[in-house]
């Protein structure tokens, strides 16, 4: 490629505009801008990549063509799961969400983003009626990091730099929990019961101490079980002057008990499963709930936005304590937000009013119904044990394969030969399993659906 090729897509790669840019600015050329780079962390010649298309019909084709080897969960029959799940959206969620005054607006104010504080305001309210709680924050980037950060509220509050974490936590939140948590506080693991997945009583008393800011478990946890001594463990934690910190899942909420009605002091999570769509790394939203203490309020380092009157008869919608944000605070921040998740909110907030209490607990219904159903029919197939851990589970359940001979990988292949996504494989991140899967059955997925799986299993484990 020579020297003076010009780049379709780089601006100002014309040598004579280069030429005329470097004069204005009184540079002799343009690695004069690199030389502060050290010789040995600079690139020698090109990068190895492939000659650039010189057109936009050639770009777009050669795309097209990458992106049509992908299958999706609306091609193929779909029990994934682990976090990220194929709930029906309704069609008012993208139609809202896709309205310019939402998708646009970005870091705005209420003079040119006109609704969007007002439909933050809803989504907190609607979402504090879920969770029983009387705050919760405009969506952070995903419940990952809104894990991390009712940690890191935990830490500020108690003043104590170490956080006991169930070893069932999602292996994913647990490395973001980690990073988040690095280098101020220490993450110490607590065991869980071999049969039934729930924490263990005695490590967790023996771990408990005056350096313990949390106690923090996922209910219904990664792996399906539904914890069943939420009271026990924030009793404990209690007990020591620590906190308890539940990571929840809001599709659950409308048939299991909100964690603060357990003695979570703050509820974390994630709201995907509110009218979201499963993406490839985006449509997530992390939340966070608490009691109206002004200790809780003060240690949120994201939005909240309240309601009040105004000089003119009117009801106003703004941030609420603004000074204990990164926005004010800027470098004497106690944490920083950036681009938050508001769209989702926004878009959680319609499913949320469309379905009122009574879908909710329509959709928990479902979720455990199927669940229960596929427990069976899965069960009847030879070598398959299931569940793999726990009593009671709401929509996902850990299937283990041992008795037939197979890996979740060769299960897996077999069944995306016959248009099945399978389940999610645990052999790594949980050995203890063996090779196991975790199944996800949401409301979409039918009793045909749970049917064809079995049978489709059935005939993978016999070739």
């Amino acid at each position: 490629m020579s020297e003076k090729f010009v780049h379709p897509y780089i601006p100002n790669s014309v040598p004579e505009v280069q030429a005329q840019m470097l004069k204005s600015i009184g540079a002799r050329d343009i690695e004069e801008f690199f030389r502060c780079i050290p010789e040995n962390l600079r690139v020698k010649g090109l990068l190895d990549l492939p000659k650039p298309f010189l057109s936009e019909a050639a770009l777009r084709r050669h795309v097209e063509g990458i992106l049509s080897k992908n299958r999706t969960s609306g091609e193929l029959l779909c029990f994934l799961g682990g976090g990220c799940w194929n709930h029906y959206v309704p069609a008012v969620c993208d139609e809202i969400n896709g309205r310019s005054e939402f998708l646009t607006a970005y870091a705005g104010e209420p003079y040119e983003d006109h609704g969007r504080f007002q439909a933050l305001f809803e989504y907190e309210s609607l979402m504090a009626e879920l969770l029983d709680v009387d705050v919760v924050n405009v969506p952070t980037y995903d419940g990952s990091q809104a894990a991390g950060t009712a940690l890191r509220m935990a830490g500020r509050i108690t003043k104590r730099d170490e956080v006991l974490v169930a070893d069932t936590t999602s292996p994913d939140r647990l490395s973001a929990i980690r990073g988040y948590l690095t280098p101020d506080m220490k993450v110490t693991l607590v065991a869980h019961e071999a049969g039934t997945g729930l924490l263990e009583a005695a490590d967790l008393a023996s771990k408990l101490s005056e350096k313990t800011a949390a106690v923090y478990f996922e209910n219904p946890s990664y792996l399906g079980f539904i914890e069943t001594r939420g009271r026990e463990i924030s009793e404990a934690a209690h007990a020591k002057g620590a906190l308890c910190v539940v990571y929840a899942d809001p599709s659950s909420l409308g048939v299991l008990t909100p964690p603060s009605n357990y003695g979570a002091d703050l509820t974390c999570g994630d709201i995907q499963p509110l009218g979201i769509h499963m993406f490839m790394g985006g449509g997530r939203g992390g939340f966070i709930g608490a009691p109206d203490d002004v200790k809780f309020i003060e240690e949120y380092p994201s939005r909240l936005f309240g309601i009040a009157p105004t000089t003119h008869r009117e009801w106003g919608f703004g941030d609420v304590a603004w000074e204990r944000t990164s926005f004010a605070k800027r470098e004497n921040a106690k944490e920083f937000v950036g681009t938050a998740a508001a769209l989702w909110g926004i878009t959680a907030a319609v499913y949320l009013a469309l379905m009122g209490p009574r879908g909710m607990k329509e959709l928990g219904e479902a979720c455990m119904g199927r669940t229960a159903y596929a427990i069976r029919k899965l069960g009847e197939i030879p070598g398959v044990r299931v569940p793999a851990i726990g009593r009671s589970f709401f929509k996902e359940v850990p299937v283990n394969f041992d008795g037939t001979g197979k890996t979740v990988k060769e299960i897996n292949q077999a069944l995306l030969e016959k248009g099945i996504f399978g389940g999610h494989d645990l052999s790594g991140a949980f050995p203890e399993l063996g090779q196991a899967a975790l199944y996800a059955f949401t409301e979409v997925v039918t009793q045909e659906d749970i049917d064809a799986l079995a049978e489709a299993l059935a005939e993978v484990i016999q070739r």
